[in-house]
This record gives C-alpha cells, structure tokens and sequence, in this order.
C-alpha cells in the first residue's frame, strides 16, 4: 500500500485527483491510502504532529497561503527526502522552480487520466525497487516509513497495559509499535539486523564497538549481549563488515 497525499485548496480538484487514484487501484491493484489536505499549511501540521509518513504527495501549486512549491520545500528541509512528490498546475513557468525541491513529475493542468495514470504507474514501479530499503512502522495513531538505515535498534518495551510493545529507536527519536522481536528478526536478517538479547535487534552498520558483554552503539549507547550470544554476534559482525568491504 502507498500512503499518498493530496494537498489542494479547491474541493474539486482534490476530489478529481482522489477519483484517479481509486480508478487506477481498480484497474491495477496498486491499493492507495489516500490523505486530503485543503492547504500548504494543513499539509505542515501534520508533518509537525506525524513526522514523514507519505510516499507520495500530489500538490498544487497555486494556492491560497503558502503555495505548492513553498509548501515542498519546508517539507525538504524537514529532511523528507525520500517522499515523492508530484505538482500539478495550470502555469508551466512554475517548472524551473520545482527542481529545487527534487520534483518527480510535473503536470499541467486539466490532467488527463491517462497521463496520470502513466506517471503513478512510473511512481510505484519506482517505490516497488525501493521497497527493500524502507520499513513501515504502525501505531495507534499513525504510520511511519522509516529507512532500514536510519534504524539504530528496536527493543522490547515492558508494560503492563499493552502487549508486545516495541520501540523502534531512530537518531532523532523512538517509534513506539506492537509486534513480535522474533519476527522482526528474521524479516530484518538479510537487511543487516541481528537479535543480540532476547529483547533487543540491532543494527550492525551503527555499532560502534564491543565491550564485554555489551555492544556499544555510534551514538554511545551501550545495548546488553544475551550471555549465549557473545560468540555468535561478534562472528555475525566480522561476517557483516568483510561483507560491507567487499
């Protein structure tokens, strides 16, 4: 499924767009989770409240307030440079200021269906290449793509109130989610994860040193080793950073 975003401040047009998109699911079976937001601002909020949850963005570029282009870029420096975005527009001279935004695609409005239909195709064969780099993390409240790079560790969390409770540990912050540790394991083995402690995956490409029983991570946090795994994971790591130089 493909989280895209559609940010345009007139009704008529989000709704032509959104119809596209639900016509092009039927034909194809490429399912949409589709977001309407009616300006550049209502756009932002949510990056401010939700973080970078979208593949896709379909924006205007005239709009009332902040415009479509503006919009991108405070989005870009919020270093949301793996979404895609797409403008729409009935004025071509606006194309030469949309390459600073790294724009994939740029149409003129009315849009044909078709045309349409053929760029979103280009998208998700795009995203479809991409998909081994990227995990998708749910919580009550939202979602979350986040690169497998970005990852630092992912953890158990104790609680008495939910159950398989996980944390999703980033530079920047902690995604709370639910899942099972074993099963993120064995989906995140041939991505460069390795399950040190019953309760803990780490990345090996943010390890910094090993330290006893402990791993220590770039950002100095110390991460415990299961007692019979000292031996395993430190093969795993030479095995993981010959393969890195190779």
């Amino acid at each position: 499924m493909y989280n895209v975003a559609i940010c345009d401040d007139e009704e008529q047009q989000r709704e032509h767009v959104r119809t596209m998109l639900v016509s092009l699911s039927l034909k194809t079976h490429i399912d949409f989770h589709i977001t309407c937001f009616t300006s550049g601002e209502h756009l932002l909020s949510h990056y401010r409240e939700a973080g970078d949850t979208f593949h896709m963005l379909i924006l205007d570029v005239e709009m009332g307030g902040m415009n479509g282009i503006q919009t991108a870029k405070e989005i870009r420096n919020r270093k949301a440079l793996d979404v895609q975005i797409m403008f729409l527009t009935s004025y071509p001279e606006y194309m030469v200021e949309s390459f600073d935004v790294m724009t994939f695609q740029y149409l003129i409005k009315p849009i044909q269906p078709s045309v349409f239909e053929e760029k979103m195709i280009k998208l998700c064969q795009y995203f479809q290449a991409m998909d081994k780099k990227y995990m998708l993390i749910k919580s009550d409240y939202d979602e979350l793509l986040l690169k497998y790079d970005d990852i630092l560790w992912i953890e158990v969390v104790k609680s008495l109130t939910i159950k398989h409770k996980l944390n999703v540990v980033t530079e920047e912050k902690s995604h709370e989610t639910k899942g099972i540790l074993s099963s993120y394991a064995t989906a995140l083995k041939d991505h460069g994860f390795l399950q040190i402690h019953r309760s803990i995956i780490i990345n090996l490409m943010h390890v910094q040193k090993f330290a006893g029983n402990q791993v220590v991570m770039l950002n100095g946090t110390e991460l415990p080793i299961g007692r019979s795994k000292v031996k395993e994971v430190k093969d795993a790591y030479t095995k993981y950073m010959i393969m890195r130089i190779q």
